[in-house]
């Protein structure tokens, strides 16, 4: 009887998925449905809700977050991609090549995968489009940029992860440098491949002088990279002291050295950062008590036993790879990360795979969700900022999405990738 009250408290759930119904209030009906079924009593789910913020290294997430609305506000990122600009804008797709270096850049000091797509395509893909580029393909490069978003140090979901985990976010940080700039260089090398094919793109004359003066321009964001990796990689910081070290950077930059807002603006800037931020902590909590749950319904052994079934090293990494790929392909990184980490991380470990490389194997399959349909969440960002149809820029993200795919396998099979820089 308990089985079919939970088979159908999970047909309506979906059902509201399905309608749009936000994921928090989808994941949240679903505990406390199935805990009245089970006996789970509710006074725990309170107490877990509260627990499950209650860690020092969370305070980083709202930090980074507000880190990217400041780096945007005081244009410390129009700097960063007129310098990527000026260094490959003489090459066949260099200017596409530019907005995905400025996506990887930007990623170094925000950790958004839907900031960096939005911040940099706001600002590169009318100059593509401008540069003689299909605006289409524009749009697909800004979306596929704004993957390496979750990758690169300082990343939000990494944060995450690393609660979930009790991983060290520090190490998680430093995993993830070399898989994040070879994602970029993949999607560099797709992009030139494809505009040379193609034609499309205006050249620019190859200039040291204009790299130097661009360079010097964007002093700025090269301090606040510095600021987080130096700071991690050296010791100095622990990533919530580099996220608020980063965030006072950003702040007196935008208001004393670039002069771009005023104090005025502030809680305009800090109201954008608190409504991301209100998004993703209850989403946190609530996912704490849905383990608890999920654990006590006896799913976390029944997956175990279905993929340990395959037997073998290589089948069973796949078949978690395929399962994250999957499901990242219909929800957002977050939820992926909260629902499966704590099951096919263990599983991963019975195997003789690194926590941390498999941090980084999960979260880069998780981050290819943002531009596979039919969620992509940044196809939809990109969509929403140019105007173009979603269907319609779908199409010109297949190349990335097939360079990322093998960017990602290069990754799960060779642990030096990610753990050779924490040697």
């Amino acid at each position: 009887m308990d089985g079919l009250l939970i088979g159908l408290i999970s047909l309506g759930i979906t059902g509201f998925f399905l309608l749009g119904v936000p994921i928090f209030l989808v994941i949240s009906f679903w505990v406390i449905g199935v805990s009245l079924v089970i006996d789970f009593t509710l006074a725990n789910v309170g107490v877990t809700l509260y627990e499950g913020l209650n860690f020092y290294g969370l305070l980083a997430l709202p930090l980074f977050i507000l880190t990217g609305d400041l780096i945007n506000a005081a244009g410390i990122a129009k700097r960063l991609s007129d310098f990527a600009y000026a260094c490959l804008g003489f090459m066949r797709g260099g200017l596409g090549m530019a907005a995905l270096g400025a996506c990887g850049m930007f990623a170094a000091i925000s950790g958004s995968n839907s900031a960096t797509t939005a911040t940099i395509g706001s600002i590169m893909h009318p100059e593509m489009k401008k540069g003689n580029y299909n605006e289409e393909f524009a749009a697909a490069t800004v979306a596929a940029g704004g993957v390496v978003g979750i990758i690169i140090p300082p990343s939000i979901i990494f944060i995450v992860y690393g609660f979930m985990m009790n991983l060290p976010i520090g190490e998680l940080f430093m995993a993830g440098m070399i898989p994040g700039a070879l994602m970029v260089f993949a999607m560099m090398v797709t992009c030139y491949f494809v505009s040379w094919r193609n034609g499309w793109g205006d050249l620019i004359k190859f200039s040291p002088k204009r790299i130097a003066k661009t360079g010097a321009k964007a002093w700025l964001g090269f301090m606040a990279m510095g600021i987080v990796l130096l700071g991690l990689y050296t010791g100095s910081f622990s990533p919530t002291e580099a996220a608020g070290v980063t965030t006072g950077f950003c702040l007196i930059a935008g208001l004393l050295v670039t002069r771009k807002f005023g104090i005025k603006d502030l809680p305009k800037i800090m109201m954008r950062s608190g409504q991301i931020t209100g998004m993703l902590a209850p989403l946190i909590a609530v996912s704490v008590v849905m383990q608890q749950v999920l654990s006590l319904l006896g799913a976390k052994a029944f997956l175990t036993e279905v993929i340990t079934s395959f037997g073998g090293f290589y089948p069973i990494l796949f078949a978690c790879m395929a399962i994250v790929f999957l499901v990242g392909a219909v929800l957002e990184s977050l939820p992926v990360t909260v629902i499966l980490a704590p099951i096919l991380a263990p599983i991963a470990a019975s195997i003789g795979v690194d926590p941390i490389q498999f941090a980084v194997i999960f979260l880069v399959g998780a981050s290819i969700g943002f531009i596979t349909p039919p969620y992509g969440l940044n196809l939809y960002v990109a969509s929403g900022m140019t105007g173009i149809p979603y269907l319609r820029i779908v199409k010109h993200v297949v190349p990335y999405l097939i360079a990322l795919i093998l960017t990602w396998f290069a990754i799960a099979l060779i642990p030096g990738i990610s753990l050779w820089i924490l040697s």
